[in-house]
Order: C-alpha cells, then structure tokens, then sequence
C-alpha cells in the first residue's frame, strides 16, 4: 500500500557525526497526502480512472485553490505568497501556462465566493475535512450531505479539533537516503521529514518536511540553500489519531472521498484513515 516513512526529528538532537554511525530508525505510517492527492487510495480502488480523467480534475481542482488565492491576496504573485507557491506547483505538474492565466483571470471575474470546513465521519468512524470554495453554501452543503448519505457518512461537528495544521515543504526524494533526510531536517530547523508518493506515479517520490507554519519560508530557503530542489511549500491538516479500517470499510472511506473529490466545489478532502501494509 501506498505509505509514508517518517523520521522523526527531536529538539534535543544528537550531533550529525554521530547520526551518520547510527542510521535512524524507520517507521512506516499512513495518513493523507500533501496537497489534494490521495494518492494512498489509487491501490485501494479495484479500477483506476484514465489517467487524461485524473489529470483534468487536478486542473481543475488547481484552478479552485488559484481562486481561493486570488480572492484572498490578489492576482500578483509577488504580492501574493500563496499564490506563488501554488502557480510553482502547477509548473512542476506542468500544467498548461493557459489554463493557469485562464485560471487566474476567472477568479478575478467571478462572483463573490467563501471558503468554508466541512466536518464529517465516514465508514468506521474515520474522521474527514472537506474544504469547499462556493458561491452558493446552501447549495455546497447539500451537495456534500448527499454524498456523505449515499456512501456511508455524515456531517460531525468538532472533527476539526482532531487534525492540526502544521508548514509542509516539499523536495524529490529520489536518491536521498533516510540518513541524509534526516540531516536536511535538522540543518533547516524541520521537526518531521515524511517521504510519500507523488500523486503522479511516474514522478519520484517526495519528502515533506514538517515545520510550524511561521517556518515556512525559512525552511523553505535553508532546504534550497542546500541545492534542494522545492516543488512546494504551504499549510497542510494533519490527523492527531489515525483510525484503522477493515478491507470492507477502508473501500467504502476510499469511495467516499473519490465522490468528494469530484463535487465542484470541494477543493481538498482530509482524512484520518490508517492504511496497513
């Protein structure tokens, strides 16, 4: 199964020279990927989508977090920190310079929209975030409640408080070893470094360094002066308590949060699901 290798980062580290004669050890754990991937779930599913299919929600699921940026910082990226760090991403997943600009042009014609948190539980009582961006919320939320009544879940209040929202910054992964990870970590004052899959299969796999959301931007700078290479950089949710589901319930939560994933007006789904190897 999809999954992630965590290498957790104390405060009270030991010296790097002793780290290189003792290798950390490696701890494997599943929670939801960076940005609005999922990818965990692709192995789940016993059908795939096409992949021209998957590509074009992402375009579009892109164009709504363009949107969200634009309405809260402007249409300038050298203005607009956010939306510099999502028109980086949509380069690095080369999407297309047009339908960015298009992207952008529309969320400055558009109507007036509001960001909004929906909380749910799902098949064995996993917990979800469903972030939406809409014009009409009396018309979002009905959609998502009738999503979560067709495929096992419901709207939940205070699922919010199981999830923290930590700085993640992301670089390729391919031929760092977990000693190396660890060092990254420690010299650009990370608290966690993760390595997950791309959302794209064929690309390498990537590792997320964990920080406080203030960090960012210093993280960010110190992990490139060092030669990585960030492919993106921003807030992500994060669960406190991972829920394990048996093979029936973890296809009915992968179900459900596919048909999330494809409302309109949902930008992101979170979930607390432990997948086991």
């Amino acid at each position: 199964m999809a999954g992630r290798v965590v290498f957790r980062v104390l405060r009270n580290f030991a010296p790097i020279e002793w780290l290189r004669t003792h290798p950390p050890v490696r701890t494997v754990h599943f929670s939801p990927a960076l940005c609005a991937g999922h990818n965990k779930w692709s192995k789940v599913k016993h059908i795939k989508g096409p992949k021209d299919e998957a590509r074009g929600r992402m375009i579009a699921k892109f164009g709504l977090m363009i949107k969200i940026a634009v309405k809260e910082g402007g249409p300038n990226p050298d203005m607009n920190a956010n939306l510099a760090q999502l028109l980086e991403q949509c380069r690095n997943k080369n999407i297309p310079k047009a339908s960015i600009e298009t992207a952008i042009k529309n969320a400055e014609k558009a109507k007036p929209a509001s960001q909004h948190m929906f909380e749910a539980r799902g098949p064995g009582g996993c917990f979800l975030l469903i972030e939406v961006l809409t014009d009409n919320i009396t018309r979002s939320q009905q959609d998502v409640r009738r999503i979560l009544s067709k495929n096992g879940g419901t709207f939940s209040d205070g699922v919010r408080y199981n999830f923290s929202r930590r700085g993640v910054v992301a670089v390729p992964g391919r031929g760092v070893t977990s000693e190396r990870a660890l060092e990254l970590a420690i010299e650009a004052g990370a608290e966690d470094v993760q390595e997950t899959e791309d959302d794209d299969e064929d690309e390498a796999p990537l590792l997320q360094f964990i920080c406080d959301n203030a960090d960012v931007s210093k993280v960010r700078a110190s992990l490139e002066d060092m030669g990585m290479n960030v492919t993106s950089a921003g807030s992500e949710f994060f669960p406190t308590l991972l829920t394990p589901l048996e093979r029936e319930q973890l296809e009915a939560a992968s179900a459900l949060i596919e048909a999330l994933s494809d409302c309109p007006d949902v930008v992101r789904v979170w979930d607390n699901v432990q997948v086991e190897s």
